[in-house]
């Protein structure tokens, strides 16, 4: 049975001021007009905080093995999630809308 790692309380504290500090960015930034950049700006720092508790508070960082299998998998497995979510957002545009079956109010007012 292996050891479970031994981590000092002080990378939990660092940990959370920086999960604060993220958090407080993130609200700062939603006040702000960027654009599209404020889209962004905020998945980069949902990804940091994503990665922070997964590394430190789940303790990914000190796994070896299959659970590093397992969340290189994940990560793949959502990359193409997202590719695909993406495809379809971003090609959406491609084909004609149709036109309403109704009768065409233009031609009505011509015959008149």
């Amino acid at each position: 049975m292996a050891s479970a790692k031994v981590v000092p309380v002080r990378t939990y504290v660092l940990t959370f001021i920086a999960l604060l500090v993220l958090l407080g960015l993130t609200t700062g930034l939603a006040y702000l007009h960027m654009g599209v950049a404020n889209t962004v700006l905020a998945l980069a720092i949902a990804v940091i905080k994503m990665l922070l508790v997964v590394l430190f508070f789940m303790h990914a960082f000190y796994d070896k093995g299959l659970t590093r299998v397992a969340m290189v998998l994940g990560l793949l497995w959502l990359t193409i999630l997202i590719v695909l979510s993406s495809a379809d957002v971003f090609t959406r545009n491609w084909t004609p809308v149709p036109h309403d079956w109704g009768p065409d109010i233009s031609l009505q007012q011509k015959t008149k």
